[in-house]
């Protein structure tokens, strides 16, 4: 009897201790905590799944991001919810960020007055900064084998330099040996085929012939990238899609790859938009991430998944769950680069 309440006593302080380690993970600054779950959330169900009731919030202030629908004054400020669950194998963040509108008019071709057919561009894009006619997005940062020495200080500035080179500068680690994981939703080439971009950082500099994209590159596995733009031939887009639907009537401003068709100038009339690209899916190292996204009335919500080892050396690991693993997020409203970031570095833990 006194053995069987002595293991009873033991189970519960235990259980306290367990308690009370998860209460002090919750209690760090900028920390999301994932809680074990025994079964996957539905992707498809957002932030309905109960999965999520069990994981504790992390709140996030974005700030000096482009557009985000603000009234004059506004410095590009939205907001993030994050939240984690994982189960045996497998990481899931619930991500929830503000953006008032639902951006996907990513450089269409529009029929003109006369007939003829333009792409749409934003007029003050001096290169790689289209604030107008793009798309919305998110993106996280990930140090790998925590090599980057000045995240803690500074999070994901430790990577971004601004340079003359590019209007909003470039990506890249200050150290040969420093790798950071990025994962890139793109909110019409990535997540229609169910895609989060699987990227990495190294310390490439930015050269215009060998490296325009600086430090930032692509995970290996996909020989076609995730899309490719369409041209105009004969002065008219290269493809439509199967269903001849105008992008602004009930169309959409990708078409999938398989799913293009050729042109049909007879269908369109002026004012009408049609895409300007084809996506794929991604494959191999590059299509680790996976994502459901939605928006409704001003929130985007996205599920993601991601194995917690993949064994790839461009990816970070979860390899052990009593580490800290410090990240970065950043919201894109309608941007290519103007991103809405957070002040400080986020870590994220598991709880036992």
């Amino acid at each position: 009897m006194k053995a069987t309440l002595s293991m009873v006593a033991l189970g519960v302080a235990a259980l306290a201790l367990a308690a009370c380690e998860t209460g002090r993970q919750q209690e760090q600054p900028n920390t999301l905590v994932a809680v074990m779950s025994s079964s996957a959330p539905d992707m498809q169900a957002g932030a309905n799944d109960p999965v999520w009731a069990k994981a504790k919030p992390l709140n996030v202030a974005l700030t000096n991001g482009a557009n985000f629908g603000a009234p004059p004054g506004d410095k590009g400020d939205s907001k993030a919810v994050l939240k984690a669950v994982y189960t045996a194998d497998m990481l899931y963040l619930l991500i929830q960020h503000a953006d008032p509108t639902h951006s996907v008019r990513r450089g269409p071709y529009q029929k003109q007055a006369d007939g003829t057919w333009k792409k749409l561009t934003d007029p003050a894009d001096k290169g790689g900064d289209d604030n107008v006619y793009y798309e919305d997005k998110w993106a996280m940062l990930w140090p790998i084998d925590n090599s980057i020495k000045a995240f803690d200080k500074e999070g994901c500035a430790a990577l971004c330099h601004e340079e003359k080179t590019k209007p909003y500068g470039n990506k890249y680690t200050s150290r040969e040996g420093e790798l950071a994981d990025i994962w890139h939703m793109k909110g019409q080439r990535t997540a229609p085929n169910g895609f989060v971009d699987d990227q990495y950082v190294d310390h490439t500099r930015y050269d215009e012939k060998t490296s325009r994209n600086a430090g930032r590159k692509n995970d290996p596995g996909t020989a076609t990238g995730e899309y490719k733009g369409l041209p105009m031939v004969g002065g008219k887009p290269q493809f439509m899609p199967r269903d001849g639907k105008p992008a602004n009537a009930g169309g959409t401003y990708y078409i999938k790859s398989g799913d293009e068709v050729p042109f049909d100038d007879s269908k369109f009339k002026p004012g009408d938009e049609v895409a300007s690209f084809l996506i794929y899916p991604l494959q191999g190292d590059r299509a680790d991430v996976r994502v459901a996204v939605s928006w409704a009335k001003g929130m985007y919500t996205s599920v993601v998944s991601r194995k917690l080892v993949t064994g790839s050396k461009y990816d970070v690991q979860f390899s052990n769950l009593g580490m800290r693993y410090g990240f970065g997020f950043a919201a894109f409203d309608n941007a290519q680069v103007r991103h809405a970031t957070p002040d400080d570095p986020l870590y994220l833990v598991f709880a036992k």
